[in-house]
Formats: C-alpha cells, structure tokens, sequence
C-alpha cells in the first residue's frame, strides 16, 4: 500500500495553529451573546431611573405644598358697603363675603347650574377628570393656544385656596395633589360647600351668598332660575360677564348656562325657554358699573375719616343712582356715535346739588377699561369756560351788562390775542361780548378790573388749582378738574354760596354707632345778590341764544357756558337748573386735538340728554329765569341770525392755549359740525 507523504514539520505546526471553522466563530457568538445588556434590561433600568426621578420631583413639589389647617377658616378684611341717598346699596369694597350656606339651603337649580358650567362630572371623578383633561388637551392643540381648560371644580377650589394663579407646570402637579386631598378628606357635598362659600364672582363678593346680596339685594335661597344662571356665568371670568361692567354680555353668558343644563338634562327645554325669556333685574345699584368711579373717590375719603384699622362700615352717600344712570347713558350714547363726538374719544360729567352734594359722577366712558376718574383727576384748560369769573369780577367792580365796548383786536405789550377766524364785530354791549364769547371784550374788561380781582374772585368762589395770573388769564389758560369747575359754578346758581363738593353724607359702624356727619349744609356767601343776578341773566341768555343753545332742555330753565381750548382739544359745558350745577368735559386722554369738537358740540348734547332724564325731585332753588324785559332787551340787541355766536379756539401770538368760542352758525352752514 501507498504511504501518504509525510508534511513537513513546519506545515504541521501551521495546520495545528491555524484555527479550525468551528473555533473561528465561537469568539463571535460569545461577543455577540455577551456585549451588553438585552433590550428589556434597558428599558427597566429607564423606568426605575425615571421613576426615581418623578418620584423626587414630586416629593419635592410636595414639600412646598402650603399650610392646609386653616382650611376652613374664612380669612375676610373689613367691608365698607356704599348706600345711596335712598339707601340703595351702589358697592361693597373689602372682601364681602356672605354668612356660610350648605347645599341644602340653595335652590337645586343652582347648583346644578355650576355644575353644568364648571364641572359636570364632579361626582363621578376623584378630582381629576381625565376626560375633560383629554377633551381640553385637543381644543388647545388645534387652536394652537389655550382656548379651554380641564381643571375640575376641586382642582378650581385648591388653587383659590391655597395656590397663586400663575400658569406652571410644577403649580398644576401641586393642584392636583391638593385635589386628590381634598377628595380624600371631604364629601363631595363638603367640596361643593366649600366651593360655593369662597369663589370669587366678581364686584367684591366672595361667595354666593355675598354675590346674590350685591347683584339681587336678597338671599341666594330666593333667586330664580335665570339668576342661578347669571352667577354660575360669572365664574368663568367675574370681571368679563359682570352685569355691573356689561348687562348685554352677562344676559347672554346666562342664557349659555341656561343651553348646558338643558343639554345635561338639569332641566326641561321649556324650563330653559321660560327663564330666558324672563327679564333679570339687578339690583339699582349693581346695575351702575360708572358708579364705580364715585366709589373710588368716597373711599379713599373714608379711609382718611376712618382710619386704616376700621371694621365694617356704611357709608351713606350723596349719590343718586337713577341720575348716575341718566349721566351714564348720556354720555355713551353721545360719544358712542362717532358724527355727535367728532373725534372726543373720553368724557366726563360731574352733576353737584346746589349745596355741593354729588348727585352723579361719570370719570370716563368705561370702568372696565379704564379707572382712571378723569371727573377728579383729569387737569385740562377750561378755556371760556372760566370767563364766568372775568365777567362777575367786572360786574363786582361797577360794570353792567348793558355797558359797551369795542370788539376790535386789542394788543398788550407783544400779546395780541384773536377772536374765531379773526372776527370782529365791533360795538357791542358785555351781554352780547358773553353769548359771541369774545376774546377780544374779555381781555379788555379783565384788564380794567384787574387779573389779580379776577383770580380772587375765582378762588374765592371755588378754584382750587394754580392759575397764571397773567394776560392770557380771561381766555382760561390753566388747568382745572370737572369736579373743580362744579364746584365753583354753584355759587351762581344757588344765591352766592360757596358750595365745596363732598359725596358722603354719614358714616356707621356695623351696629349702627354714628362714625362721621358731614357739616349741615349752608356755605360762606362769596357772591353778592346784584352780581349773581346779572350773572344768571347771562347764563339763560346763552343757553337761549348764544353757543350753548344745544343744551336746552324743554321744561326746565337753563343756564350756562360753553368752552372750547387751542385745537379743539378740549370741549365743556357747565350749566345749572334750579337743581343741579352739571359740568360736563369731552376729549382725549393723549390731549390730541378732536374733529373741531366744541363747548357747544359734545358736551352740551351730553349735557341735555342727561338733564332730560335725570330725577326731578322739585328741590333746590326757585326755578330761575330771565324777566321779560330782559327779553324785550335781547331781542332788539341782538343779531337773530345763528352765525352771530362763536366758541371756537383762538389764535393767540403769546400761546398756543388760549381759546373763545365757535360760530354757532358754523352747524348750520355745514362747516365741520361746529356750533
């Protein structure tokens, strides 16, 4: 038999350390079985270090929970309520809330309407609805912002009670936490109670008892279903859907509550037709949101009568809430219509009883939008306004309404004041130079009693603030307040009576213990007899005749003057009746000048549209008016053609401020709605 070659040694040693197939790949499966952890190994390791983390995160977020042992204790301030001159209730300021009520003692309807609106299925989750979480989560997604939100009515109740109200994360994981408490430690009516007891529904009442008291003026347990429905609407947004800020928003905020508890079956759709179509009566007070700005400023008066440790007060007021409303409609209708503004976007109306007492005070055209109380605060030229005091400076010093003088251009020093346009008229009596509000007389007639008996005569019948007593002085070149005007119109309209402005009659304690009276009324006599009648004679005259003929009113006998500043920037009109000293003040926040808005535009149609639906309690002073002599006089004195009269600004070389009065023929020959 053949021998196999041997191989040479050296191929042996080769062959014996070359690895076989099987070796090859052995390592390979030991790698590939052993080169790190299975799939799974990896996922528990994410969860229980993630866990851990969420678990610290919410031990640390629960460490900050606030104190809940005085949970059931109501933390309140002192109430200071505001009652009108008929005790009709007008604000509470403080946190109002009402005495505690159960669920038994409210109407089903009630309740049901807060549960239609706030939380439906509030008895069947343990806190948190995972289904209103889930249905939110899409609106907001698809809307791209937050437009709906899934808080639970108990959620809802542990932010208001211990939580701030801003929007983080680590502040909703800890109401929730606060949710899943009070669930666990409370009946569900427990939780409603609580609820209903501390919500806040807008106008200073917290609760609903206190909310049904300032809104209805009677007891949560007597409200009717249109009214459940009402306050259920507020708790959405208080401020927003207050009937006190806006009753059309408010009425159909309700009428949506009233759809959902139709829609949940909380009540029949005829039920849901009946109490839509049943009017909701708010309280008088309630219903006037302008009153708001009176408030302010009779509290901050209160606080300095009474201290800032008082308890709680009742503030009897001056305030009348039927004129309150007249002077509101009055002015939003007028500067609501952008033809009869003429570019006035505010105003402001102040309306004093002749001894003083505020009977209305509107600060702007929304409280809502703007708390700024421009009757009190706002300081802008009266412009002719003032000329009042030139005129009964003069007559005080010996001149008469029927004394003349040349309405011609005049010039001291390097001053030259102008009339409207640049008018002259020439001779004319100072009745004629009052209604024509002519720069030129005026000036002249406060350069011969002297600027300095003029500014005494103003202060002493009620201005307050400094004046320039210097040439541009009779064409009202400072500022002044509305409330400040009124105040020093009243001495002619009441006999010559200084009459500051006060709005609060008295003020109680809680039991009825008097705290403060105001003075009885009767003012220093700062007008004699003689001056005021001429000064009357004037007023009538021009609401008869001159530049504020647009604020008469059939029936009644009115007196006043119209004022208009350097590009139209500012319009008044202060009058009188036999009850009331009004002033009334148009323009723009910005001080930008209005479409050529005067005295005798804006403001004396606001002046007219209030006094005609304002109360008329037959007070005050005999009804004034003009003897028929004086009549006789005027008719023959005066031009009858209505271009005769001006309130429009003037040109003036020594400032751009100073102002008369504007053609009231302009109206008539079209000329940009001037009067």
């Amino acid at each position: 038999m053949a021998r196999r070659p041997r191989k040479s040694q050296a191929a042996q040693r080769a062959r014996s350390a070359a690895p076989s197939r099987g070796q090859r790949r052995s390592p390979r499966r030991k790698r590939k079985s052993g080169g790190g952890f299975p799939w799974f190994r990896i996922a528990a390791c994410l969860v229980i270090i993630a866990s851990l983390f969420i678990g610290g995160l919410l031990v640390s977020i629960a460490r900050d929970l606030p104190d809940t042992s005085g949970l059931e204790a109501v933390e309140r301030t002192a109430t200071i309520t505001f009652l009108d001159q008929d005790g009709a209730l007008i604000a509470r300021r403080g946190s109002a809330h009402g005495h505690e009520v159960t669920i038994d003692e409210l109407p089903p309807y009630l309740v049901d309407a807060v549960l239609a609106v706030e939380d439906r299925r509030f008895y069947s989750h343990p806190g948190i609805d995972v289904i209103g979480l889930g249905r939110a989560m899409v609106a907001n997604l698809r809307a791209g912002r937050v437009v709906q939100g899934g808080s639970t009515l108990t959620q809802q109740l542990a932010k208001n009670l211990f939580l701030s109200p801003e929007r983080t994360l680590r502040r909703k994981v800890q109401e929730m936490m606060l949710a899943f408490w009070l669930e666990s430690r409370f009946s569900k009516d427990e939780i409603l109670e609580l609820y209903l007891n501390r919500v806040y529904f807008g106008g200073g009442a917290y609760g609903v008892e206190a909310a049904s008291l300032r809104y209805f003026s009677r007891p949560a347990s007597e409200l009717g279903l249109g009214e459940a429905a009402l306050l259920a609407g507020l708790l959405k947004a208080p401020s927003r859907y207050s009937p006190v800020n806006d009753a059309q928003r408010a009425a159909a905020r309700a009428t949506v509550v009233l759809d959902l508890m139709a829609q949940t079956g909380r009540i029949t759709d005829a039920e849901r037709i009946d109490a839509a179509s049943t009017p909701i009566r708010v309280s008088r007070g309630a219903s006037s949101q302008g009153a708001q700005y009176f408030v302010d400023w009779a509290a901050e008066q209160v606080r300095g009568i009474a201290g800032l440790d008082h308890g709680d007060l009742v503030v009897h007021t001056t305030l009348d809430v039927d004129a309150q409303r007249a002077a509101e409609r009055a002015l939003s209708t007028i500067l609501d219509d952008d033809d009869l503004a003429a570019g006035a976007g505010e105003g402001a109306l102040v309306s004093l009883a002749h001894d003083g007492a505020v009977r209305a005070m509107v600060g702007g055209r929304s409280y809502a939008r703007s708390q700024f109380n421009r009757a009190v605060l706002a300081q802008r030229q009266p412009g002719s306004a003032f000329k009042p005091f030139v005129y009964a400076s003069a007559f005080e010093a010996g001149l008469t309404p029927e004394d003349r003088r040349n309405d011609a251009p005049v010039r001291i020093g390097d001053w030259a004041p102008q009339n409207y346009n640049d008018e002259y008229r020439g001779e004319m009596s100072l009745r004629e130079g009052f209604i024509r509000s002519s720069n030129s007389i005026a000036v002249q007639i406060a350069e011969e009693t002297g600027r300095g008996h003029v500014a005494r005569l103003a202060r002493r019948l009620g201005i307050e603030s400094p004046m320039r007593v210097d040439r541009s002085l009779a064409l009202g070149v400072f500022e002044v307040t509305p409330l400040e005007l009124a105040s020093s119109y009243a001495p002619f309209a009441n006999g010559g009576l200084r009459a500051s402005a006060y709005g609060i009659d008295r003020i109680e304690s809680a039991d009825g213990d008097l705290v403060y009276a105001a003075a009885p009324a009767g003012g220093e006599l700062v007008l004699d007899a003689r001056t005021g009648q001429r000064m009357r004679d004037l007023f009538l005259t021009n609401v008869r005749q001159g530049t504020g003929r647009r604020a008469a009113v059939s029936g009644l006998t009115i007196g006043g003057k119209t004022g208009t500043t350097n590009d139209f920037r500012d319009a008044w009109f202060a009058g009188f009746n036999s009850e009331l000293v009004t002033v009334v003040w148009t323009g723009n926040d910005d001080n930008s000048p209005t479409e050529r808005a005067t005295g005798g535009g804006p403001p004396a149609r606001i002046f007219q549209a209030y006094l005609q639906n304002a109360p008329r309690h037959g007070l005050g002073a005999a009804p004034i008016a003009a003897p028929d002599a004086l009549a006789d006089i005027l008719a023959a004195s005066l031009d009858p053609s209505p271009e005769a009269t001006s309130d429009a600004p003037a040109t003036n070389a020594e400032t751009d401020t100073d102002s008369g009065e504007d053609p009231i023929g302009a109206f008539l020959a079209g000329l940009g709605g001037r009067d």
